[in-house]
């Protein structure tokens, strides 16, 4: 009785496992030709289809679309989450945060620089800005900003930024996107 019970858990085994690669084997080609460079935040797929990743998501709170580029705004608890794409693929995620201060700021540069490194500063200000608080005057006046960019990836890289319009922000952006992007925006194309 043993040996008939082992012969049937072994072929009851073999037959979930055959089951399990045909499963597996007949998934559909789009989800194969997904490109994610990058999962941002947990949920947003950096290269990825824009479709496939608001689906299921409440409305945008805002949506701005010029030629192929698009641009979708939504709350994410008090803060704003930017989802833009060129030709359906997500190109930039941004998170603005709700609060900007200089605080904030350093908190998440400090957190980025542990993980990737010191980074590279391209921050602009004033010639007059040399103090922290001219530099925060001169970022609420729209004449500076903070920017500071890692580059893990020749795939995508990081931007923290301190700006008048946006606040203190967070971008992950997929470069080769961005840079076609940009060049049929520029070119007039």
């Amino acid at each position: 009785m043993g040996l008939r019970f082992g012969r049937q858990f072994a072929k009851a085994t073999l037959t979930l496992w055959a089951l399990l690669w045909i499963t597996l084997s007949a998934a559909p080609p789009a989800a194969a030709e997904e490109q994610c460079l990058k999962q941002v935040f947990g949920r947003y797929c950096l290269g990825g289809d824009l479709e496939r990743a608001v689906r299921g998501q409440p409305a945008p709170l805002g949506r701005q679309s010029n030629g192929d580029s698009l641009a979708l705004v939504f709350a994410d608890d008090a803060d704003k989450l930017y989802l833009l794409a060129y030709k359906g693929q997500i190109y930039k995620v941004v998170r603005a945060y709700a609060i900007s201060t200089q605080l904030r700021f350093d908190d998440i540069y400090n957190d980025l620089r542990h993980i990737y490194g010191e980074g590279e500063d391209d921050s602009r200000f004033p010639s007059y800005a040399n103090a922290p608080a001219a530099r925060l005057a001169s970022i609420r006046r729209g004449e500076g900003r903070a920017v500071h960019r890692w580059k893990p990836s020749p795939e995508w890289h990081i931007e923290l930024s301190w700006t008048r319009e946006l606040g203190v922000s967070l971008a992950y952006i997929a470069t080769a996107l961005d840079a076609e992007r940009t060049a049929q925006t520029e070119g007039g194309l």
